[in-house]
């Protein structure tokens, strides 16, 4: 597993919903679909979020890394924009 430093998160990419709840689809290449992720690990200075919490975030400032079978991101406590 993936250990981040200082105020780094390492998340789990969530695929994008495909239909909504009602069952309508919903377009794969819309550039307002939000970026989902669940927090996997957290830095020792990260106050905001822990491990389990279900972040949305800025898809452009991530580092990729893909282990196994697994995609994840490291991103900057910062660059997280909301929890669910």
């Amino acid at each position: 597993m993936l250990k981040p430093l200082k105020d780094r998160v390492v998340a789990k990419v969530e695929k994008p919903a495909e239909k909504t709840a009602s069952g309508l689809l919903l377009p794969s290449d819309s550039k307002e679909k939000p970026s989902f992720a669940v927090v996997e690990a957290v830095g020792p200075e990260v106050k905001s979020v822990k491990k389990g919490d279900k972040i949305i975030y800025k898809e452009y400032s991530t580092t990729n890394v893909k282990l196994g079978d697994e995609d994840y991101l490291i991103l900057d406590e910062k660059d997280i924009l909301a929890t669910l």
